[in-house]
C-alpha cells in the first residue's frame, strides 16, 4: 500500500494597490460600462456620488469636469476600436 500526502490547500489573494488619480486629467476616457448600462449616467453619478469609475484603458479616476475639452485617451480609442471590430452595431464613437 502506498502513504498518501496531503497539502494544504493554500488560497492566495493577490493583493492590489488600487490608485485612483486626483491630478486633472490629461485626456478624455471611454467608460467601462455593463450592457444595457449608460455611460452618460455612470460618470454623472461618480461625479455626484464622488465614486471612482473605470475607463476601458484601466484608468481609475473621479470624474470632475467636462471631458469634451480634451483630446481622448489613445488606449481607451483602442480598445473600443476592437470591442467595435467584434461586435456588430457599435458605434463609431461611444454615446455620450
Amino acid at each position: 500500500m502506498t502513504d498518501l500526502e496531503t497539502m494544504p490547500v493554500i488560497d492566495h489573494d493577490p493583493v492590489t494597490d488600487e490608485v485612483t488619480e486626483t491630478e486633472e486629467p490629461t485626456s478624455a476616457h471611454i467608460v467601462k460600462t455593463d450592457p444595457g448600462e449608460n455611460a452618460a449616467a455612470k460618470v454623472l453619478e461618480a461625479r455626484i456620488m464622488g465614486t471612482p469609475i473605470e475607463a476601458l484603458c484601466g484608468f481609475v479616476w473621479v470624474p470632475s469636469r467636462d471631458p469634451k475639452q480634451l483630446p481622448v485617451c489613445e488606449q481607451c480609442k483602442a480598445v473600443y476600436g476592437m470591442y467595435q471590430a467584434f461586435n456588430d452595431g457599435l458605434r463609431d464613437t461611444p454615446s455620450d
